[in-house]
This record gives C-alpha cells, structure tokens and sequence, in this order.
C-alpha cells in the first residue's frame, strides 16, 4: 500500500529519528553495572522487596514431573546403598541419574515416553559430564559426548541428537553411541566433577586434588586416541601416584568437589571440600595451559556489618557457613565482578579476579587476565516469611525478631544472569524454593538532584519469592531457547556493545540477555524458565515479567485499582508501553496466547487518560509572580523555560519505538566477512549483518506496532479522537515539516516544539502584565499526537527498510553489492540502520540496491520479470519502491527486450514505449543510465526529452531562469538541472567520437560511434540539435551552445540554432551587452566603430566570430561587419590573447567586402548607407597594412643586430643606419616596439611617430604621409628631409643601384602629380650627385641612365614630368653650378629621350619596347610605318634639337661633350629621316 499525502518521510521520519537515537543513548547510560548497584546498595535501608499479594505471582510452577519409573525402580532395587548422581543436560534438554553403574537419561520439558540406558562395566559411576564434539574426529551426527568416569576407567560415549518429523522440535530423538576405542584407565583416580567448555575441553577433577583434561583425537597408528592429562602435577603428585601407594600421603588433601567454566574469560572457578574457592586461567584464547592463579581461604567480608547488626550478630552465634554454589557473572552483568558465590546462610559474595578500581579494570575486563581473587562485595540473605503476602514497600530487616532457629538453611543453590534459586530447609514442615530476582519497579531511572538520592536510585534492589515444595532441590538449570530463536537473538545482539562476550553455541549467549533486566527485554525474549531436579521429579519454574503481570491482570476480574496500582509503581511511560506490546501482542512467540479481549484491554488502558495522563506544561516556574510576598520586586530567581511535558502514552511509545530498534538502530547493515580461517577484510565479501531470521521477527514486530497505531488513528481512539473533534486544530495532525525543540532531553519531554500559533499584538501587550498560558490543552493534544504520528511512520519505514535488507539477502547482497563503485561499497558498509531509515544517503544506497536487484531480474540471465519483484517490493517497502519506480523498471524491462531483438521496428517500438512510460515519471528516472541505453537503441528523443523533462521538473515555475529563487536554493537547483543537461552534451560528445573529460570513464556506448557512419552520425546530431532548440529551455540552450562550439560543430549551430542564439554569442562575446545596430548607427561615423569597450579576451573572441558568420550566413553584411571589425580592433593585455596581425587584416578585409556586399541597398532596418563606410574600413585596412610592414622591419632589424657585431664609430651623419643597427639597445628596443604592435592595432599618428621616425623607416612614412595626404607645410620640407635621409640610407647601404631601387619602389607607390610627397628635383639632384661623385671616384660604376630609369620608374613611366624637372635644373645654374653636372643630366635626358620615343613607336606599332628599340635603331624608318604619334615625335624632336644646343654650350673638351652630343643629333635624325 503506496504513502498517503499524510504519510510523509522526510523531516517527520527524520526528527523522529533523532528521538530514538537519543533516548536508546538515555537507556543505555542508564544500566548501571552491578558493582555500583551493590555499593549503593549498601546505603540502602531496603534491599529486598516483596510482590503485592493480589497480584498474580512472579514465580510460578508451570509442571511437575515425576522420574521415570525405570529410574525409580532401578532406584529401590539398590534400596538406597548403591551410588546415585543426577543433573541436567541443558544443551540436549535432558535431565539424567545414575545407579551404580547405569545411566538414564530423558527430557525434562516434556515426557515422551523415553528413558534411555546405558550401562558400563561393574563399576558405579562417580562423575558424569557432557561435552560438545571436536569436529572433525567423529562422525557428523555424533554432536555431544558423554563422559562417564568410574572408579577404574573415563569412557566417552556419542551422542546423537535429531529433529522432529516437522522440524519444531531439534531434540526430539536421542540415541547413545558406544566408542570402544575412547576409553582409558583412571590410574587409580576417582574423580568428583566434570565440566566442559564449548570448544569441546574436557576437564577432570580427581579426588587427589588435581586436575585432569581427557584430550581425544581420530587416532593413527601407535597413537592412543584418548589420553588423560594432569594439569597440575608436580613432583609430589608423580611420586604419590607411580611410586607410593594411594595409601600413603604426603600430606592431606583437600579434593575440589565442583568446577564452574566462565566462558566469556575462559577460566575456571573450583570449589572444594575444604570450602576454597581456587582459580585458574586458561589463557585469552582458551586454549592455552591450565595455569592456578589464586586461592581464596577465607570467605568472611570484612564489609558485613553495613548490611544491619542484626546479620552480624546472628553470623557471630552461628557455625561458619558453606559455599553451596559458585557462578560466573557475565559481562553484560558487570564489567568489574566476575563471580558470585552463594554460602549455605543465603548470603552472596561477589568476586572479582582482577586488581586495581572498577574504574581503571572494568573497560578492560575482558581482555586482562585474571590477577586475583577477591571479595569486592557481599550481599545479605533475603529476610524469612518474604513473599507471603506482604505488601510492596520495603521489607525492613531491622525491625524484625530473627531467632537463631529461623536463619536460612541453603542446602543447594543456582545462580544465572540476574537471578537465584535457593533450596531453603529452615522450616520443619517442608522445604521451600526461594527465588530471587531484580525488582523491574526499581530499574525505573528516577530523576535527582542530591547524590545521596541519585545514589540510592541506582542501588540493586530484589524481590523474593518462596515457593514450598516437596523434597529438596537436587539441582537446577535455565531451559535454553530453541537453535532458530537464538541464533535471532544472537544475531540482533551480538555487536552490540555489552554483548560482543557473545560467542557460539548461541543458546548458552541468549541467556546473558536475562540479565539486563525485563523491562528492556520483554519485548524479544520468552518468559524466564529453569528446571529443578529435587529428590521428587523434576518441577518446571516460570519468572513472570511485569508483561506477563499485566497480561494477568486484564485477563481477569481486576479491579480497577490494581491497575492504577500497576501504573503507580512502574510509571506511566512503562505501563504504556506493556499495554502496547500486549494490545499489538508484541510478545514472544511462545507467549503468544494473548486473546483479543486483553488486547482490547490494554489497547483502552493505553488511551485512558486517567491512567496514561494528559500532556502538559512542565517547568512552572516560568510563570510565577515576579513580586515577592512582600511586593517587592525579586531580580535574583531563575525562571525556567516552560516546555510540553507529553503524557504517558507517548513516553510508552517511545519505550517500546526505541528498545525495538535498539539492537540494530546505530550499526551497520552491512559488514564485510573475510575468507574462512583468515581475518583480511579486504579480501572478504559484502554480507547482511542480520540474518533472515531476525530481521522477519523485528519487521513482524515493527509492522504490528505501526498497525495497531494507524487503525486507533484511523477509528479516531485516544488523543487522536479528541483532536480531530476540535476542528482546525485537527490540521496539526498533518503539518509538515516537525522542528525538533530545545526539550526533550529529559524524560517524558517531547522532542518536537511546534508552534500552533503566534501572539497578537493584544496578547503581546497583555503578556507585560500577567502570564499568558503558552499552550492551550487542546494544542498541547495536537502536540502529542502530531509527535506519536512522527513516530508511527519512523516505525513504518523502519519496517520497510527490514523488508528490503531481507528481499536483498534473498538475492545475494555480495552479488548485488558489486554493481556498485568503490566509494559506494564503502558507504554501503559504514552505512547504519539509522541512516538507511532517516538519512538522504540511505534513500540513495537503497534505491542503487533495487536498481541492482531488478536488473539482475530483467538481464539476460534473470529469473524473473520486473512484474514479479515489483509487486513485493511495492506492498513491502512502497516508501523505497512506489509507482514511479515501478514504472522505470518497467522501461527498463522494455530497453532490454530492445536491445536484444533483432528487428529495427520492433525495437523502435519497444523504445517508444520505454520512452512513454519515462516520461510520466520524469523526476523519478535515473537518467545517467537511462539515457545510455538510448542512445545504444538510437532513440536520441528519449535521450534529449527525458532529462529536459526532469530539468523542467526542478524548477517548475523557472524561478530560476526568472531570477526568483532563494538565492540559498538557486546554487543546488543549478547543480541538478546541469546534471540532467549534461546528459544531453554526453550524447553530442559520444557521436562526436571525442574523448570528454568530464565523463567519469568510458561505458561500453562511448565504442558504437565508431562504428556509426558518418552520414548517420551527422542525422543523429541534427536531430538532438533540433529537439534540444525545441525546447523552451534558454539556460540549456546556453549549453547546447557552448558544447557544440566545443565540438567544433560550429556549421550545425549556426544552420539549426534558436531564435536565442543572437544573443547567446552577444552576451558570451562581450562582457558588456551590446545590441548590434542596425545601418543607421553603423554609418552615424567613426566614433560609433571605435566605440570597442572593454578588451576582449580569446574565450569571447570565438563567439564573436561565430556571430559573424551568423550574420553572413543571414545576409545581414553591415551587421557582419561590425562584428569584423570590432574582430580586428579588439584590445588585448597579453601576447598569448592577442590574435595575429594577420588575422587582424583577414578580418578587416572580410568587413570591406561585407561592406561592399551591402552597396547603398538597405539592411533589415532599411536604413540607407553612405560610401564613407566603406572608405573608413578600407582606410582602417591600409593602416594595418602599414603596421605589419612597420612590424616586419622591426623584426627584420632586431634580427640583423643579433648577428652584426656591435660598432664604435661615431656616427657622421645625422641618422647612421649602421650605427643604429650596430646598437644593442636599439636591437632590444626595435624587438619590444615589434611586441608592441602585436597586441592591439594603432593608429597612423602612433605608427608614424612612435615607431617608423625613431627606428627611421623612411620608406614607410613617405608612404604613410602620402596616405595621409599630408600638407603641412608649403615648402614640403619635411618631406625632402625624409627623402634626403632615404636616399643617404640607400645610398650607404648599396649605392647608387640600391638608391635608384628604393626610388623606383617608393616613388611607384605615390602619386606623381603630388609633388609634396614626391620631390622629383630633389630626388635627382642627390641621386645625380652622388653618380657623378661615385663615378669619377672609381667608387661604383654607374650607368648614365640609371637615374633616369629610376625616375621613369618613380613616374610610372611617365616621361614629361621626369623631363620637366631636368629641364627645371638644368635652366637654373644656381642649382647645377657643375659643367659635368650638367652634362650627366644631359645624358639623363638622353636616355629619358629615348625611352620615351621607343615607348611611343611600341605604342603605335602594338610591339614591346624591345620591338620598337628594333624600329628606332635598324634601317626602317618611322614613317613606313605609318603608325608612330606625329605630335609626341615633334615634340621628341624638338627636345633633343634644344638639348644639342645646350650640350654644345658646355665649356667642356670635346672628347666628353661628343657622345652626348651625337646621341641627340642621331636621335633627331633617326625621327627625321624618311627611311
């Protein structure tokens, strides 16, 4: 049955949890040990206390039975001469006599008609024993050996236990197997006693006062296969026994008569005949030498006295008393005493066997050897006549007569966890049975606050019960529980902390559970049941527990008092919580005989207000006048916090709540047990710390609590009733969410402190006045009953939660465990009831535990279907496992079957219907492994709706995305909705076939895609890529986005991305918002491109060129633009960030074509452009141009200086371009200014002042100054200056050819007509100086038209303005003073002359000007041509007539004016002549 709405599990089952933790830490602090009960004791006026008359008893003889007659006549046939033992086999649940040499052995529970014999040779039998079988000697079914020892041989006799038909009863058939060859001699040794550990020991104690161990093997060869052992022989013990007679003794010998093994310490407590009590130590393991520690002559305890004069007196007259019997305390009892020994008078005296306080020994009890032997403290016999009929109260020693006559006379004794049966012969008439148990009233834990009380409180306290009986107790023994309901015992208890003593066989360990008491135990263990073996039969006795009383008392005519009674001296929390265990018959099986007219009983006395009380307000001071009975103001008393105090009822849930789950609530579920014989947890499997067993019996438990609440709920009983008869404060019920208070840490308090509703401003007004009550009663009902609610459903889920641990057990929990990681096997195993229960942690653990158990069920090699395990785990666990989870597994059902079939419709089908069921449950799937299964299928819808599904399931109003959410909340809602969104991008990468390194390892899909060809790879991303823009989720668009970017599918983003996508790459581009304008604000000027912001680092670069190409793909050119050319301009710090120069110019040019594209049409705006756009970008591309040309020589620069060595020479010129490259600082200075330019563009003013002037690159800023079209002054002298400076640097670095080249190429890139950036007089003066100079020096040969064709060149070819500047110089003589000047640019002229007209014949002619040179130097003549230009020719001719003139003006020797002159006069003529 699925949780209601009212049945939440989260803080409710939480709080509650918390509850129990706490008060299961109360009643464990609250056990006090026995030795500090005994010393409190001592202060007490009343150590034992007597059960109320009209009470049913606490001790009752549930059967008497007689001795078979076999024995009896066996018996009388010896007429009482012969030897006769007898006692009980507690193991085998059998009880046994020996006759001489017969031995009987049959069940004492019950009479089945069988007596069984065995007789041994003619010699009686002294001593009887029963050990378990070593294993691996005899046969499997021989469990138990019977030692018999006689006066001449120890014989070991099998013992073969089996079951019953139906398997109820484990000892129903016993057989006595003979083992001839186990028998040995006795050396002459009778022995007295024998005792047996549970490892198989055997130990014998002889009449010579020594101790034997009958050790027995399988035997081989020359080996006997039993041999006797003394282990305390000494040379005195060898002489008396193989060389002296047995008649002749060293000295008197003081036989040991009883020995008592304590198996928690593995030692042995002997008592003999002489009355001492002996000690001895076998060692921390048990299986080390026998080894005498102490011996304990005198037994009187100088302590005596405080127990009452009157005791004293009485021991003083008296005869010293006997031992009687001796036994071991269990740890659980004490940690400090270790035995109790009983003496004949009644009195006990507890004993402890290790030196130091109990402070310092007792944590270490166990693990410290015995040192001693040692009266600690001594208890006084119980007063006579208790049990008869007094009433409770204290029964007072002191104010009693005690004749000498009517002392106690304890003929035998039996003492086991907590309790004492005494076999009293005082009186004349009949002996009587004296039992002797802690009073359940006074284990209560009384709240105090004076150490006297608190003292007293804790002091042990018993009651006393005598029973009369015919004849006299032999001996007596615990009726141990059945194997199967131990071994639950065992396995609930045994880790926990005051029960790790326990050790195999589990039946004897279930009986130190006894010893806690009954009030913390009634609930798991049987009524307490000994056997006596008098001298009358054997007689079964029953220790009643407060339970059993209560049930008694419904059961019959009680009068109401008694009840209250009843809840009087237990309290209301303990009574209530003995009328739940009874009204949902929470008691042991065997006692399971509650009828339902006592259920029904305990049920209304639970709800009885008038027994259980009403919740009220505790601490009333809080409301007490604050003025003094004098009217005076008291500024010094402490007032206390006003808290709900719950009434009964609740305190008896939380009894029963907290001791149900004690034994499992704050352990592990899991424990890791290491291979057979070795104690490498590493090495071990992952198992169930419980077994089946006992976790069916807890569950069974819980789950009839739980139900017995909800149907009182349901039937409105109680408080339940009464609070929903008041209307809205009948809501309180379900209010969600309980708040765990300042209270509840002392008893009875609630831990839950909700408040019902806030004051007033009228109330707050008043509360200054008189006190305001602070819970009305019906609120402090709601209270209560909305914190028992929190308990009914901590007590739900706790059933639950047993219900899965034992469908896991069922299915191999180390199987299951390994489908899990390492770090959660480790949780699994740190993993406690508790937090599986109430914890965030347990949910998830759990839920993976399913996860694993139906996918063994749904796998290729399951059992079952999802159908079958489904329906037990939906009734069983509904809060582990409810409809959504039934759903999943259903889908999952479904993947399987696809993934396993063959035909592609089938599974698309298949697929489908997985998918359908998954999306009904979107917040419920565990789509980490849901979706791989998917994608294997190929169904990438599921793959992409599923987790967007869960996505939109976190936050359902997008308070999120809105901005809305708790900003405490936002951070975790985030982290979720990645997760689901990372699901998706983990099916890109997979695809992709790129490694992610954000998957934790690589699953068997992440191998199909390579395997996927890559048309179908490319249809699958398409298809995700389009259900992902589908959906209306824009902060996971914002991831799609980016994981295609980094998948490098930047073409798919761009082809099939959202109506988001614009403003996804804006707000990732810029870290400022930036709307990209439309035509209008991009042609507004300049200021709105350079209106760049912040820079840019290399992670927004990428999303702004994807933006770019966006808007080219959409045709939108001006858009396109900007985001190129703010590509272009963006502003970097660092070299890294910093794009190349290159990149630089790509983008920039792609901006002037996408502003061309544009024209003068309109973008989407329809806002008109002007041609200034495209002339701003194009000027912006020509001054990067002129940064990277500046960059190169830079670098070019650096480099050269690296390699020429450093100069000393002084430079001789203003600007020494080999000085410069010669200095390091100006190497290291060009390198930095080369970084520089690297990292953002500049702008013309800066590339032209900052770095081409100091570095003189002359050549770049002519050109930068004729970009600029530069005017600044008339003259131009700036520009000549500059010329003057290139033409020196050409000419130093490779003279005249090399300045005449810098000529040609600087001089082409401006325009000739623009003669403030290109002087061509001051060109060819410096150039035709330095020719003439270096000529007539010998320095370089140089050609008389080298500076002509230099200046052509500069001219574009273009003779007229070459020839107008020498005709400008060669008409000025201030400028060209020199005669051989002028005849060197005469030959210029010559040589520009002739250029010129084969330039023209090649024009009219359609030749090169190789063809035409042909025409003007061989025999045709022009005009055959027809085709050369008349007016170019006459002004040719013209020229070279004026400048023979001028040649023949030189004043200058013939010899060099003759050439110059005969070239003119040839060129005339060649143009002149007709042929």
């Amino acid at each position: 049955m699925a949780w209601g709405e009212d049945e939440a599990i989260g803080p409710d089952v939480a709080s509650a949890g918390l509850h129990v933790s706490e008060r299961i830490g109360r009643d464990a602090a609250a056990q006090p040990d026995l030795e500090e009960s005994l010393e409190a004791s001592r202060y007490a006026s009343h150590p034992y206390s007597s059960h109320p008359k009209e009470w049913p008893s606490l001790v009752e003889v549930a059967e008497t039975r007689q001795l078979p007659p076999m024995l009896i006549e066996r018996y009388n046939t010896a007429a009482g001469e012969g030897t006769a033992l007898c006692g009980i086999f507690a193991d085998i649940h059998r009880a046994w006599a020996t006759v001489d040499n017969s031995f009987f052995v049959w069940r004492f529970d019950k009479w089945d008609g069988q007596c069984q014999e065995h007789n041994v040779d003619e010699q009686a039998i002294c001593a009887v024993g029963l050990a378990r079988a070593k294993p691996g000697i005899f046969i499997e079914a021989i469990q138990y050996l019977l030692v018999l020892a006689t006066t001449v041989e120890l014989i070991l006799v099998g013992v073969c236990c089996s079951a019953s038909a139906d398997g109820t009863d484990p000892y129903a058939e016993l057989s006595l197997q003979p083992l001839p060859e186990y028998v040995i001699a006795t050396d002459g040794v009778t022995m007295t006693c024998i005792t047996c550990t549970d490892k198989g020991q055997i130990f014998l104690a002889g009449r010579d006062g020594h101790i034997y161990e009958l050790q027995y093997t399988s035997g081989s060869g020359w080996r006997k296969r039993c041999r006797k052992v003394c282990l305390t022989t000494g040379i005195g013990s060898l002489l008396s026994r193989w060389v002296l007679p047995n008649a002749f003794k060293f000295s008197t010998v003081d036989p040991i008569v009883d020995m008592v093994m304590d198996e928690e310490r593995n030692t042995i407590y002997a008592r003999t005949e002489g009355m001492k009590l002996q000690l001895f130590d076998l060692g921390a393991n048990g299986d080390g030498p026998l080894t005498k520690i102490a011996e304990e002559k005198n037994i009187v305890d100088p302590r005596d006295a405080p127990y009452g004069g009157w005791n004293a007196r009485r021991a003083a007259r008296s005869s010293k008393p006997s031992i009687v019997c001796i036994s071991p305390l269990s740890a659980m009892e004490s940690k400090w005493l270790h035995s109790v020994a009983v003496l004949s008078d009644g009195k006990r005296l507890f004993l402890t066997t290790s030196g130091g306080s109990g402070s310092s020994v007792g944590l270490n009890s166990v693990l410290q050897r015995p040192t001693c032997l040692k009266i600690v403290a001594t208890r006084p016999s119980p007063p006579l006549g208790v049990g008869g009929g007094l009433t409770f109260g204290a029964v007072s020693a002191a104010g009693r007569a005690h004749p000498e006559d009517l002392a106690l006379k304890v003929e035998s004794a039996f003492y086991s966890a907590g309790a004492l049966i005494m076999s009293d012969s005082s009186a004349t008439a009949m002996s009587s049975l004296l039992a002797v148990q802690k009073d359940s009233a006074a284990q209560l834990s009384l709240p105090s606050t004076f150490g006297t009380a608190s003292r007293t409180s804790r002091a042990l306290r018993e009651t006393v019960s005598a029973l009369p009986v015919e004849g006299r107790m032999l001996c007596a023994s615990d009726v141990l529980p059945l194997p199967d309901a131990a071994y639950t015992m065992q396995s609930l208890y045994a880790d926990v902390e005051c029960f790790t003593g326990f050790r195999k066989p589990s039946e004897k360990a279930c009986i130190k559970l006894w010893a806690k008491g009954d009030l913390p135990t009634q609930h798991i263990l049987p009524r307490r049941r000994v056997v006596v073996f008098n001298t009358m039969g054997l007689m079964e006795v029953i220790f009643n527990r407060p339970v059993d009383i209560l049930r008694k008392l419904f059961d019959g005519n009680t009068l109401r008092s008694q009840i209250e009674e009843f809840f009087n001296r237990f309290g209301a929390g303990e009574a209530a919580a003995m009328c739940l265990m009874l009204a949902a018959k929470l008691l042991y099986a065997e006692d399971g005989l509650i009828s339902n007219a006592v259920s029904e009983k305990a049920a209304e006395a639970f709800e009885d207000p008038g027994l259980v009380g009403m919740p009220q307000i505790d601490g009333t001071t809080a409301l007490s006048n604050t003025r003094t009975q004098a009217g005076g103001f008291s500024m010094g008393q402490v007032v206390q916090e006003a808290e709900p105090l719950f009434s009964g009822a609740y305190e008896g849930l939380c009894l029963c709540s907290s001791r149900l789950l004690y034994p499992i609530w704050e352990l592990p579920i899991m424990v890791i047990r290491g291979p057979a014989g070795t104690n490498k947890r590493e090495d071990g499997i992952i198992v169930c710390r419980l077994s089946a067993g006992a976790m069916k019996i807890l569950e069974s438990k819980i789950h009839s609590l739980e139900t017995f609440l909800r149907s009182r709920r349901n039937k409105r009983r109680g408080l339940y009733g009464y609070v929903a008869g008041l209307g809205d404060s009948g809501s309180i019920l379900y209010k969600t969410g309980p708040i765990i208070g300042p209270g509840g840490h002392s008893n009875g308090r609630s831990p839950y402190n909700s408040q019902i509703r806030d004051m007033n401003p009228a109330d707050k007004s008043a509360s200054n006045k008189k006190p305001r009550l602070l819970y009305t009663s019906a609120e402090l009902a709601a209270m209560e009953v909305r914190a028992m609610e929190c308990l009914r459903r901590l007590l739900r889920r706790s059933g639950e939660a047993l219900f899965l641990l034992q469908l896991i057990c069922q299915h191999n929990v180390a199987r299951l465990a390994q489908t899990l990681g390492n770090d959660l096997r480790k949780k699994l195993v740190q993993l406690t009831f508790h937090q599986l229960v109430c914890s965030e942690d347990g949910d998830q653990l759990a839920m993976r535990l399913i996860s694993a158990l139906m996918e063994y069920y749904i796998g290729p090699e399951g059992r079952g279907t999802v159908e079958e395990i489904s329906t037990k785990l939906r009734e069983g666990c509904p809060s582990y496992f409810n409809e959504s989870d039934y759903k999943y597994y259903l889908a999952v059902e479904c993947l399987e079957r696809a993934s396993m079939t063959n035909n592609p419709d089938e599974r698309d089908i298949l697929a489908r219907d997985a998918f359908n069921l998954l999306t009904k449950i979107p917040d419920s799937a565990d789509l980490s492994a849901i979706c791989k299964r998917f994608e294997n299928l190929r169904f990438y819808e599921a793959v992409v709706r599923l987790p967007l599904q869960k996505a939109q399931a976190l936050d359902s109003n997008a308070d999120v995305i809105n901005g809305q959410i708790d900003p405490r909340h936002h951070d975790t809602i985030m982290l979720q909705r990645e997760q689901c969104y990372e699901i998706v991008m983990n099916a890109l990468w997979t695809l992709k076939g790129v490694g992610h390194s954000r998957m934790q390892s690589a699953d068997k899909s992440s191998g199909l895609a390579t395997a996927v060809d890559p048309a179908s790879r490319s249809k699958y991303i398409k298809q995700i890529i389009q259900l992902s823009v589908q959906w209306p989720d824009t902060v996971f668009h914002e991831y799609l986005y980016r994981t295609l970017i980094e998948l490098g599918l930047e073409n798919e983003l761009l082809e099939y991305g959202g109506s988001d996508l614009v403003s996804f790459l804006q707000s990732a581009g810029r870290k400022h918002q930036e709307e990209v304008r439309s035509i209008s604000s991009v042609t507004s000027g300049a200021a709105k491109l350079h209106d760049l912001g912040a820079p840019i680092s290399t992670s927004q670069t990428k999303y702004l060129e994807l933006l770019a190409r966006y808007y080219v793909r959409k045709g939108e050119h001006i858009a396109a633009a900007r985001m190129l050319l703010i590509l272009a301009e963006r502003q970097c710090s660092n070299s890294e960030e910093a794009p190349t120069l290159d990149k630089r110019y790509e983008c920039l040019r792609d901006a002037v074509l996408q502003a061309k594209s544009a024209g003068i049409a309109a973008d989407s705006s329809r806002n008109p452009i002007d041609s200034s756009t495209v002339d701003l970008l194009e000027g912006k591309l020509a001054v990067l141009r002129f940064q990277m040309q500046i960059k190169k020589e830079l670098e070019l620069m650096a480099a050269r200086v690296e390699n020429i060595p450093s100069s000393s020479e002084s430079p001789s010129v203003p600007f020494p371009r080999d000085n410069i490259l010669a200095d390091a600082e100006t190497a290291k200075a060009a390198k930095d200014k080369a970084n520089e330019l690297s990292l953002n563009l500049k702008s013309i003013t800066q590339l032209y002042n900052d770095y081409a002037v100091p570095f003189g690159l002359w050549e770049v800023c002519l050109e930068m100054l004729s970009f600029a079209n530069y005017s600044g002054d008339a003259d131009s002298k700036i520009v000549r200056e500059i010329w003057a400076r290139l033409l020196d640097q050409a000419l130093t670095k490779g003279g005249v050819a090399e300045a005449c080249s810098v000529v040609k190429r600087v001089g082409s890139k401006l325009d000739p007509a623009d003669g403030a950036c290109l002087p061509l007089d001051i060109i060819c003066v410096h150039l035709e100086k330095a020719a003439l100079d270096r000529l007539s020096s010998g320095e370089e040969l140089v050609g008389d038209d080298d500076v002509a064709r230099a200046l052509l060149g500069a001219c574009k070819g273009l003779p007229e303005p070459v020839l107008a500047v020498y005709d400008q110089l060669l008409s000025n003589g201030a400028i060209i003073p020199s005669l051989n000047l002028k005849l060197r640019l005469l030959r210029s002229v010559l040589a520009i002359l002739r250029e010129w007209g084969i330039s023209v014949v090649a024009h009219r002619l359609g030749t090169t000007s190789a063809g035409a040179s042909f025409f003007l130097d061989g025999t045709f003549s022009l005009n055959q041509t027809g085709t050369a230009n008349q007016d170019a020719r006459d002004k040719i001719i013209s020229l070279a007539n004026r400048y023979m003139t001028e040649v023949k003006r030189l004043n200058l020797p013939q010899n060099q004016t003759e050439n110059v002159y005969r070239g003119f006069r040839e060129l005339e003529e060649k143009l002149l002549s007709p042929y």
